[in-house]
């Protein structure tokens, strides 16, 4: 079967492989933590960015633009409204499609953040 120093080189070599095999699997542990935590910042970061775009984008809505005057109050109201009720449809088509896409599985369902069409669905489901 072998000599007692073959025995001994192979033991060392076993040795070295499971040591080598325990670094590398601590640094892919280290690896994967420091990706989380840099996926819960960028999670965070997205989600400040998503309201602070909410909001320019209703200040847009909001404020007449530097070529055009002031509308009437009633006037722009309704305009406001008709474009509300727009917005509103569309993301209820989009949130149809979703949920059709994540029942059958499909292509967009994988690519789409979970938490965020979990929190869309939410929002939609919440609202009259």
């Amino acid at each position: 079967r072998g000599s007692p120093q073959q025995l001994a080189e192979r033991y060392a070599d076993l040795a070295a492989s499971h040591s080598e095999a325990l670094r590398q699997r601590e640094e892919r542990e280290w690896h994967n933590a420091r990706l989380r935590q840099e996926n819960a910042r960028l999670r965070l970061e997205n989600r400040r960015l998503r309201r602070e775009n909410r909001c320019l984008f209703r200040q847009a809505l909001l404020e007449p633009g530097p070529d055009k005057p002031p509308a009437e109050p009633g006037e722009e109201a309704e305009a406001l409204r008709a474009q509300l009720g727009r917005l509103q449809e569309k993301h209820r088509r989009a949130l149809r499609h979703l949920r059709r896409c994540r029942a059958a599985g499909g292509p967009e369902a994988s690519r789409a953040e979970d938490g965020e069409l979990d929190e869309l669905l939410l929002e939609e489901d919440e609202q009259p």
